[in-house]
């Protein structure tokens, strides 16, 4: 919070200058319903730190998360400076009505679409954490066992897919498709056995409609007969295998929309470096991985393809490092927050300058003599030189 000082030009000289955070004033959070805790108290954390007050609003998918959160931050929070409003659409419709000092929304691209609408017609700033199709490119040559394990923990053990930053697609070439599925499911049955729907570590799907929209992707006529591993379902305790598809067609509904659940298609190339081009027809994504030895692959991706971030040999770890900003780009959201960028998300950057009333220039005020132009011209250059010359006249 401290005012940080930077340095002048010789156009203000004498002077100083900083910047001072300020905070922005009254936030609203709109949480979402995967990571109900952290999707909640992570940015409450950076808007007071900044010294903003907060009104949040949790998720009514994890109704039960929603009250204890109500509960737990009435009784241990200043409710004064941080408030929770539960409900569902009428409500937060109610409160999207009211002028804020910024908005933060963690969820869909639809919803983002009328958090924005709304928050324009007061001008509020909109920090938008959303989502999108999240590519994970395999190369060969590489430490397969270990890639394996990895895109399964980024996809399946991470919430069964329920993640923004989950895998949602894998591109890697014809010739090493069969051996890349071979390993994911050598290591998906290590993980959650013979018989996965049984597995006390495989989350469920969040609710039935979610649970309606995946079977939806799975039944499509254009993919049925793509899945090589998986699809079992168990409805009533609301749980589907982790499930592998290869080769799905691109006009496919798997590969339309973000997938948000343990599904996960397999797209083949010629060649690996066919992979960005494929990942570059579509909407930005929120992550983007990538698994290689190559570092000339490496750097073509990591300079070729927009994301919101990246991981290269790993998924979703970048999201944890506090050092890193997190946040969307394009379509996957706009704003970051994280560590000290959420602090820097909630507060306004004050420029301050400071001049005494000594050095004051005659060369700044009327009549604008060929004298005057000269040294005005000097210091708008910086060129010191130039500045003496005009100075004494020469």
């Amino acid at each position: 919070m401290t005012p940080e000082k930077v340095k002048t030009s010789s156009t203000t000289f004498p002077s100083s200058a900083e910047i001072v955070s300020e905070p922005l004033g009254v936030i609203m959070v709109i949480s979402t319903w995967n990571y109900p805790f952290l999707l909640s108290l992570d940015p409450i954390v950076g808007a007071i730190s900044a010294g903003n007050t907060v009104v949040l609003k949790p998720s009514e998918i994890a109704p039960a998360t929603s009250s204890m959160l109500s509960k737990l931050i009435h009784e241990y929070m200043d409710s004064s400076a941080v408030k929770v409003v539960e409900g569902a659409v009428p409500e937060t419709t109610a409160l999207l009505e009211q002028k804020w000092d910024k908005i933060f929304y963690t969820g869909s691209c639809k919803v983002g679409r009328i958090i924005l609408a709304a928050a324009a017609k007061h001008l509020t700033p909109v920090i938008l954490e959303l989502g999108g199709k999240c590519p994970v490119v395999v190369d060969k040559n590489i430490n397969l066992e270990v890639a394996a394990r990895r895109i399964i923990s980024g996809k399946w053990c991470s919430n069964n897919g329920q993640t923004c930053v989950a895998p949602d697609y894998v591109i890697t070439t014809k010739a090493f498709a069969s051996k890349l599925i071979d390993a994911l499911i050598s290591e998906l049955e290590k993980f959650f056995g013979k018989e996965p729907l049984k597995s006390q570590d495989l989350s469920r799907i969040v609710n039935s409609n979610h649970f309606n929209r995946l079977e939806k992707l799975l039944d499509d006529e254009k993919v049925s007969d793509k899945i090589v591993h998986g699809g079992q379902r168990d409805e009533t305790n609301l749980k589907i295998a982790p499930t592998i598809l290869l080769d799905v067609p691109e006009d496919s509904l798997i590969m339309k929309e973000e997938i948000f659940g343990p599904l996960l298609p397999i797209i083949t190339v010629n060649k690996i470096e066919d992979s960005i081009s494929v990942i570059n027809a579509r909407e930005k994504p929120l992550a983007a991985y990538l698994f290689t030895d190559e570092k000339k692959l490496e750097e073509e991706f990591i300079g070729s393809v927009s994301a919101g971030g990246m991981s290269i040999n790993e998924t979703t770890l970048h999201v944890t490092d506090s050092s890193l900003p997190f946040g969307g780009v394009g379509e996957s959201g706009m704003g970051s927050y994280h560590g000290k960028f959420s602090f820097d998300a909630f507060s306004h950057k004050k420029a301050v300058l400071r001049r005494s009333f000594a050095g004051d220039a005659a060369a700044r005020y009327p009549p604008y003599t060929p004298e005057k132009l000269r040294l005005i011209k000097a210091l708008l250059d910086g060129n010191i030189l130039a500045i003496v010359r005009a100075l004494v006249g020469w």
